[in-house]
């Protein structure tokens, strides 16, 4: 098993990894709308789905995968009003790859955010 850390994605806010490789798959946390250097994007859900998709990219590129090796995501959101525009920016960043999902709509995210994606995929 190996723990996965990269620069190019925030730290973990808490006692966790940013993903783990384990059998030739990698398991990512969620990731949320921190920059690398920690910092929350403002309230907009387009600004922090992009920011979700940079980080959790940056993260699976870290563990010797990429969003094409993506096999399932759970999207965790605010609120279901978002969910088409959620889709379309996800749509966006997979292209045609298009991995299993689940997608749950949440009372409270961390640090308030409006999107959050974890993903397991391929090594």
């Amino acid at each position: 098993m190996k723990l996965v850390q990269t620069n190019k994605a925030p730290s973990a806010i808490g006692p966790y990894s940013q993903a783990v490789v384990a059998n030739g798959m990698v398991y990512t946390s969620g990731q949320i709308a921190l920059t690398p250097e920690g910092i929350m994007l403002e309230d907009d859900v387009v600004m922090q789905t992009k920011q979700v998709l940079a980080n959790l990219q940056a993260v699976l590129e870290e563990a010797g995968s990429s969003m094409d090796k993506v096999v399932k995501t759970t999207i965790f959101i605010a609120s279901m009003d978002d969910f088409a525009i959620i889709n379309e920016i996800y749509e966006q960043a997979f292209g045609s790859h298009k991995p299993a999902r689940a997608t749950v709509a949440v009372k409270t995210l961390p640090k308030n955010a409006l999107v959050e994606i974890d993903a397991v995929a391929l090594v």
